[in-house]
């Protein structure tokens, strides 16, 4: 499987192997100098003073902690301001995603846009066209709720075959926030709707004008428009200082920089849901308007980037969510699904949010082919890659939630491969 990062013919065991030895090395120097800080020794830090508060008005991660870093790959798309990076998902626990690691897309680059300039229009089949500043949206009734946000591309490049070895690349165009902000119900409310009024029209203040169609009956559910996320303001990539949530749908549908909001009574076939957003099948036809993002989940360690590093004792751990509810059961499978056992999910379980799972295992050496299957409140099992091929071919990008294979080997090295 392809190294994300590599654009030579070096094969991908050619650079795990490199790494391996540059890791071993460094690890064995950090052992040396560090010996003088273990046990029973004092350690240096516990010789003098640390630094004083005040120093860092905004707190960042440990400096060892430096390699949890969204990546990108280079290859993927034509220039950085139509790409996407990946949340490092083999490095993180718990389901809510810290801000500065959750993934980016972009179809224009990023906009950088005053609050105080900030306007949010509606408009079209209402009552009264609306125009709200953010200060006047942060004084309606406030909502906070978790949600996932996937892109509906995520796994898009394993639909031929295992292709980016690692989870971060296959499945990290994912995360998990809790939004702040108003409903949309309560603007749509004030502005008042025409009986003819059936969809809306989502627009972005970004260079490519990013807009989609949504349902209104879905608009009036339990979509926000929200300005926080895990409680601080969004970052400039996530939409700053305002986006649209649309929770369970596809991410494509969440415009960033929401500056319009306009109703009609017919979706508008813009771009990003004719030639973009729609799948292929194989008889030439395509699906369109596949909002929903099916229950899906992945084994984020051990995996390619976090292979085991030592027998005995350890634990798999993942995360499942499902556009249609909550997760009702994750189940893991270490023989390629022939035996399945039920996970354990740990934490809170919330409708259209991740979940965590876990399952302990003893590892003895031998060869394990891990996956995991999650299964939704709605009764719907989570496909293998094979199962939904037969259904939709191998043509699309878009919404491939088939089931994850990690290979563990007798070294701790673990692949991305897939079985039949």
């Amino acid at each position: 499987m392809a190294d994300p990062n590599e654009t030579t013919g070096t094969t991908r065991r050619r650079f795990l192997v490199g790494a391996a030895g540059l890791a071993a090395g460094s690890v064995a120097d950090a052992r040396a100098e560090s010996a003088k800080n273990l046990p029973p020794n004092v350690p240096d830090w516990t010789r003098q003073p640390g630094e004083g508060v005040g120093l860092r008005p905004y707190g960042n991660p440990s400096k060892y902690e430096k390699d949890v870093v969204r990546r990108t790959v280079p290859w993927l798309t034509a220039t950085p301001e139509s790409s996407v990076s990946f949340t490092p998902l083999h490095q993180l626990d718990g389901i809510i995603t810290p801000n500065g690691l959750c993934f980016e897309r972009h179809h224009g680059g990023i906009a950088e846009i005053d609050p105080a300039d900030c306007r949010l229009m509606l408009h079209g089949l209402v009552d009264r066209p609306l125009v709200f500043t953010l200060n006047e949206l942060k004084r309606l009734p406030r909502v906070n709720k978790i949600y996932f946000l996937e892109c509906a591309a995520n796994s898009g490049m394993e639909w031929r075959g295992a292709q980016l070895n690692g989870c971060q690349y296959t499945h990290g165009m994912v995360h998990c926030v809790e939004y702040t902000g108003v409903l949309l119900k309560v603007l749509l409310e004030q502005a008042g709707l025409k009986p003819s009024a059936k969809w809306i029209m989502a627009e972005g203040a970004d260079a490519a004008a990013m807009n989609r169609s949504i349902p209104l009956s879905k608009a009036l559910d339990d979509c926000i428009v929200a300005y926080r996320m895990n409680g601080e303001m969004l970052r400039p990539e996530q939409g700053y200082p305002v986006r649209l949530v649309v929770p369970g749908w596809e991410g494509n549908v969440w415009v960033k920089w929401l500056r319009r909001l306009k109703i009609g009574d017919q979706p508008w076939f813009t771009r990003e849901e004719t030639s973009k957003y729609t799948d292929l099948l194989e008889s030439g036809k395509a699906r369109k308007f596949t909002f929903v993002m099916d229950a899906k989940s992945v084994i984020t360690s051990p995996s390619p980037q976090a292979p085991v590093k030592q027998k005995g004792f350890n634990v798999i751990s993942g995360l499942a969510w499902s556009g249609r509810g909550k997760i009702r059961r994750v189940d893991v499978s270490l023989d390629g699904g022939r035996n399945w056992r039920t996970a354990r999910i740990d934490g809170l379980v919330l409708e259209k949010a991740c979940v965590r799972f876990y399952y302990e295992f003893d590892w003895n050496g031998e060869e394990l082919l891990l996956q995991s299957r999650a299964m939704d409140e709605t009764g719907y099992v989570q496909p293998s890659k094979d199962a939904l091929r037969k259904i939709r071919g191998v043509n699309s990008i878009y919404h491939n939630n088939g089931i994850q294979t990690w290979a563990i080997k007798p070294d701790g090295e673990v692949e991305n491969v897939e079985v039949g």
